[in-house]
Formats: structure tokens, sequence, C-alpha cells
């Protein structure tokens, strides 16, 4: 069976296995995932995948390759029409709509990643249900979700938390809703999560980053090496 006939029957083309032996950290927004697979890999020395960088930036030909083949502008819709004038329920779904599409191209990231040590890919767009599939177990993954009252804590301690990035007719009202698509999404994480078996841990702040780490850090035990305790 050659490569394309794998990809088209379905199965995962996993050349370097990189995909079998992945260890994976979704959730919602602001939870501290990139936090938590920074200390990882400083802490155990495995490599870290960030999907949110790759997403906006490594990936930014490809979503314009695919607009236009599609007909639609290459600048992507306009901001306005994006946050201010839909509701939050209907970007919600537009967003976990397009969520396999991405997925699909950090896949690809990861297919050509070879490493001598486990491999964490963290991100929002790491959905339970797209990943579920990769995985051998699902002790595997983890979903991070912060909780409302750290959600808040977030938007006053981290400025990027709270900018949006784009010039709208209206701030207010396109945080409000920007706010309000990343808790369904977060919710809709929870809820997929639960259902496929996958450990959802809900980040409170009443622990440092540090303690949610080694949390995650012994949900992974087996699958990680030994902890240099000097990192």
């Amino acid at each position: 069976m050659t490569d394309q006939d794998a990809r088209s029957a379905g199965e995962v083309w996993d050349p370097f296995g990189t995909l079998r032996r992945a260890l994976w950290i979704g959730g919602g927004q602001w939870a501290g995932k990139s936090t938590v697979a920074r200390l990882l890999a400083e802490r155990y020395g495995v490599t870290a995948y960030h999907y949110d960088y790759h997403d906006a930036r490594g990936h930014d030909d490809r979503r314009i390759a695919r607009r236009i083949s599609l007909g639609e502008p290459a600048t992507g819709p306009d901001p306005d029409t994006v946050w201010v004038h839909g509701t939050p329920e209907e970007m919600a779904a537009e967003t976990l709509a397009g969520f396999p599409i991405r997925f699909a191209w950090a896949l690809d990231d990861l297919r050509a990643l070879v490493s001598g040590h486990p491999i964490i890919a963290e991100g929002w767009g790491l959905r339970p249900e797209l990943v579920a599939p990769v995985i051998d177990s699902p002790s595997r993954m983890v979903v991070m979700v912060p909780t409302p009252g750290f959600r808040r804590h977030q938007l006053r301690e981290l400025p990027r938390a709270a900018s949006l990035d784009h010039a709208v007719s209206d701030p207010a009202r396109a945080q409000a809703n920007r706010l309000a698509r990343d808790r369904l999404v977060a919710e809709d994480a929870v809820r997929t999560a639960r259902r496929l078996g996958i450990r959802v841990i809900e980040v409170d702040g009443s622990q440092d980053a540090t303690a949610v780490a080694e949390t995650v850090a012994e949900h992974f035990g087996p699958c990680l090496p030994p902890c240099d305790r000097d990192a």
C-alpha cells in the first residue's frame, strides 16, 4: 500500500511513529497549556509542539491557499463580520467546524518531527474528538480548561488575553463575543473529553503553574522519562 493509499483508506499516516507516541494537551483558551508544556519540556526533556504558534504563523500560507481555492478573499472575512455582527453561538459553531481542517495541518507538522524524547503537543485546536482516533489510549491526553474565576484573573493579569488584535467598530462587543465564544468552545471540549474517557483538569488558580504541570506529569507518568530535578 502506498502512502497515498493509506491516507485514502482513512489510516493515520505516521512514518516515524511520532503521532502514535505523542502526548496531547487540549482544552480552553488561557488555561495555561503552553506554560505547562514548557515546564514539562524543561523538567523532563520532552519536545513541545505549540499548536497556536504554528496555526497563527506557519499555517498561514495554507489558510490563504484554501480561501483562494474556495473563492474567498485571501485576507479572510471582514473583522466586524467575524467579531461584532455574529452571535457567540455562531462564532463557536464556525470555530468548531474549522478545527478538523486545522488539525490536519498540525498532524503534518507532527509527522515530520523525529525526536529522541516524547513529544507533547498542546493547543486549543487539539480537540478530544480529533485526537482520540490517533492515540492508543485516552491516558495520552488531558484537557485543561480555566474556571470562570481563573479566566477573569487571566484577563486582568495578561494583556494579550484581553486584546483582540483586530480593528473593529465596536471593541467592547467584539471582546464580549470572543469571551463567550471561548467559553462555549471550552465547554464543548469538556463534554467531549468526558464522553471519550479523557481526563479534564479545571484550572482555578489555587495552584501555581508548576503544581499544575506536576499534575499533568503524574497523569502522563509512564510515558515520561525520569525527571531532571535540577531543571
